[in-house]
């Protein structure tokens, strides 16, 4: 299994050679940091790096983020997540795409979950150059790991799944944007789902420099044993396009 993760992976980043042909990336960094002292000791850090490559038959993106939290000197919170995805695109609005994800959460019960889909996407509506709304379906492998062995003595989950997912972008002004994105992986075989949502709202404060709130919620109908179904993460953060 590790074998195809790394091939498709490569995939990803290199089959379309489009990915080298033009330097024109656009792309974004995003910072939080919250620390506290006295009577408690609290710090919070969470980074996001995303990107984007327009081209004419390809769309490649990608996600890099980070999450850690400490209370009174111990670990709280510690999360790594990570996709890569290109699109080939048929016309302005059908596309083909073919996406890799990787998360490791220390306090999940999984040592990591990884899954890799592909299948049809579709802009269903336009209205301006940041408004529109995508759909997408496909199918895919999931391959988790847990912390510990299960019931059964199983340390691993893997199974084929089907994947949907959304995205709805609306641009409330010159300066604000609302982002709604949904997807959920649903198990073929032991019918685990895992659903996310991730709601947010950013607003331009100088140039490339804007604040962003966010709210994002995970749900897993199958958890590990000793956790919890539905995992939150509530964000203020800075953020620099580029």
């Amino acid at each position: 299994m590790q074998k195809t993760i790394v091939a498709v992976t490569t995939v990803l980043l290199g089959a379309p050679l489009a990915w080298a042909e033009t330097p024109e990336w656009q792309g974004e960094v995003e910072l939080g940091l919250l620390i506290t002292t006295g009577n408690t000791e609290e710090t919070n850090v969470n980074s996001r790096l995303a990107f984007q490559q327009e081209i004419v038959r390809w769309r490649n993106s990608g996600e890099f983020s980070s999450l850690y939290s400490e209370a009174d000197g111990a670990t709280s919170a510690e999360k790594y997540r990570a996709f890569l995805e290109s699109d080939f695109k048929f016309n302005d609005r059908q596309y083909w795409f073919l996406r890799g994800a990787y998360e490791d959460d220390r306090f999940s019960g999984y040592d990591f979950e990884s899954s890799i889909t592909t299948g049809y996407g579709h802009r269903v509506w336009q209205g301006g150059e940041r408004s529109f709304l995508d759909l997408s379906a496909g199918a895919g492998y999931r391959y988790n790991r847990f912390d510990e062995p299960d019931e059964n003595g199983h340390r691993k989950e893997n199974e084929s799944i089907a994947r949907l997912a959304g995205q709805f972008d609306y641009e409330l002004s010159e300066t604000a944007l609302f982002r709604q994105k949904l997807s959920s992986e649903i198990g073929l075989e032991d019918g685990n789902t895992i659903s996310e949502s991730e709601t947010s709202l950013q607003a331009t404060v100088v140039d490339s420099l804007s604040m962003k709130v966010s709210y994002r919620v995970k749900h897993l109908s199958d958890p590990p044993a000793a956790s919890e179904r539905t995992d939150t993460e509530t964000a203020l953060t800075l953020l620099y396009g580029f």
